[in-house]
């Protein structure tokens, strides 16, 4: 995490910030996201079924695709001088453009969208998310997202 003066944080606004190593999606992962979520459909935990689909196999979930932002996004966010604590404050979009197959490799590329100081101390920061996959000229996904960082 590169933190940054807070009057430099303009200077961030359009520019990548980075790419995060690549992660593996095996089918533990998402049978261990559908366990915890209840979210049991045949197209991400049965092999056997999901193969006669037009994937040719199982599907991680889009939100275990999206839940994964958080810890890709850690060694490449941007964050104000004298940070506090960052928080997530939601997405203001998010379009899943196609699914992620079991043992694809995936990784997020963040740009910077906007820094936006919302009250004295706390700045909110809005950076374009796209989940890419190995070897795909599609992404699994591209949201914005935001954190609150307070200073």
């Amino acid at each position: 995490m590169a933190l940054v003066p807070v009057v430099e944080l303009q200077d961030y606004i359009g520019k990548e910030l980075g790419q995060s190593a690549w992660l593996n999606i095996d089918q533990e992962r998402i049978n261990q996201f559908a366990e915890c979520t209840g979210d049991h459909q045949f197209i991400h935990v049965n092999p056997e079924k999901a193969k006669l689909t037009p994937f040719g196999g199982t599907i991680a979930h889009g939100f275990l695709s999206l839940s994964l932002a958080p810890k890709l996004m850690e060694g490449i966010m941007l964050m104000p001088q004298g940070l506090k604590m960052a928080v997530n404050y939601g997405l203001d979009s998010v379009r899943f453009i196609q699914p992620v197959k079991v043992n694809s490799n995936v990784r997020l590329v963040l740009t910077l969208i906007d820094a936006t100081e919302k009250n004295p101390g706390q700045w909110l920061l809005k950076a374009k998310a796209v989940l890419e996959i190995e070897g795909s000229a599609k992404p699994a996904y591209i949201a914005e997202m935001l954190t609150l960082c307070f200073v």
